[in-house]
């Protein structure tokens, strides 16, 4: 008779344990995330404190000078990489899209305030020498005999190497006072031999750094993928490289060049927002 209501009552007291069970669990786990971010936020109110001290003894600055910033190379994290990755694609479609990569880099340079004025000059590295190698002769059209002369520049905006670029020219095709400027002077390539109205073709354009792994697109939570670590985002020196041959408009070649774009295209600092 009473059989079955002792039943219910022992599955009723069985429920019961089980919820408070996955009660205490729930609870352990909220004290424990909420430890977590006391902790989180004491290492950052103390370094915060450590910070305002070194502001404080270095003498009295204008407020604007100690507003939080950061470089971008922020935090190593999705987003972080996300926001690198679109900004290297826009600078090569840019760099891609333009004739001059000076005066792209001077955009370039003035939108991110990585110098003031936003000039990008070139400056010649002397001393430098690199041989034609075999595909670079046979690109340009001549043999083992022809001379080709190498030049190195870099372009610099404000305290920042951008790019460096190595060519390879060929001087009997150019003027004299094409070959003394190259020779003498810092001026750029591509000014000096302007008067022959010459005509660029990429060979090829690519990133030398992919910040986000193949297929990041179709994993569900990508932060956790073995190039992402903790600490700063880790940006190499070099990140996009272009090849290019110049020929005059009859489509006679004289010049390679080799264009490296350095990390210091994301040298710029902005607010902290994170």
């Amino acid at each position: 008779m009473f059989g079955r209501p002792m039943a219910k009552s022992r599955k009723l007291l069985q429920a019961m344990a089980e919820v408070g069970t996955a009660a205490e669990k729930a609870a352990r786990l909220t004290v424990r995330k909420a430890a977590r971010t006391t902790a989180r936020h004491a290492v950052e109110c103390t370094a915060l404190g450590v910070g305002v001290a070194l502001v404080l003894a270095a003498g009295p600055v204008r407020a604007e000078s100690i507003a939080p910033t950061r470089t971008f190379s922020g935090e190593d994290d999705f987003v972080s990489r996300l926001e690198a990755l679109a900004l290297l694609q826009t600078l090569n479609a840019e760099l891609l899209s333009n004739p001059s990569a000076t005066l792209t880099l001077e955009r370039w340079c003035a939108r991110h305030q990585l110098a003031s004025p936003a000039r990008v000059v070139a400056r010649l590295v002397r001393g430098a020498d690199k041989a034609a190698t075999a595909a670079i002769r046979q690109t340009l059209g001549v043999g083992e005999a022809e001379p080709v002369r190498y030049r190195r520049v870099q372009l610099v905006c404000g305290d920042f190497v951008l790019s460096e670029a190595d060519n390879w020219y060929v001087p009997a095709r150019l003027t004299p006072e094409m070959n003394r400027l190259l020779d003498e002077t810092d001026t750029a390539f591509g000014r000096a031999v302007q008067a022959l109205q010459f005509r660029r073709r990429t060979l090829s354009a690519r990133l030398l750094w992919t910040p986000l792994p193949d297929g990041w697109e179709m994993v569900r939570r990508p932060v956790q993928t073995p190039e992402i670590v903790a600490g700063a985002l880790a940006i190499p020196t070099e990140v996009i490289r272009h090849e290019a041959v110049l020929s005059v408009p009859d489509g006679t070649p004289f010049s390679v060049v080799v264009e490296t774009y350095t990390d210091k295209v994301l040298a710029f600092r902005r607010p902290s927002d994170r």
